[in-house]
């Protein structure tokens, strides 16, 4: 289990726009990041691009992924600043976000 840290979303600043390559990588981190399920990610974890606020991978609606047992994800992103950023509920249903380091995607 990969234990990660929690920022603050002020802290934060999330790209407007994703260019096809920057979903694909972010799509091509999520596979091997949730264990490179053989049926793949599309059935596995069911994605879809938005630009409401910001853009982000968003998990489908009926869809749910837990992370670390108790959080439901709820999306990935990038930040200006190149960073890879997961939205997940945690058990109180409360929106936070964890930056995936670059140590975290290596291990994988």
């Amino acid at each position: 289990m990969i234990k990660l840290n929690t920022v603050t979303v002020d802290k934060l600043t999330f790209k407007k726009k994703l260019s096809m390559i920057e979903q694909f990588s972010l799509k091509d981190f999520l596979f091997r990041w949730v264990g490179e399920p053989a049926e793949g990610l599309d059935d596995f974890l069911p994605l879809e691009y938005t630009e409401c606020v910001f853009a982000k991978l968003e998990v489908k609606q009926g869809a749910a992924f837990l992370i670390n047992e108790d959080d439901h994800l709820r999306y990935a992103t990038i930040t200006e600043a190149n960073q890879i950023v997961i939205g997940f509920l945690d058990s109180n249903n409360e929106l936070k976000h964890r930056i995936i380091s670059l140590g975290e995607v290596l291990e994988r």
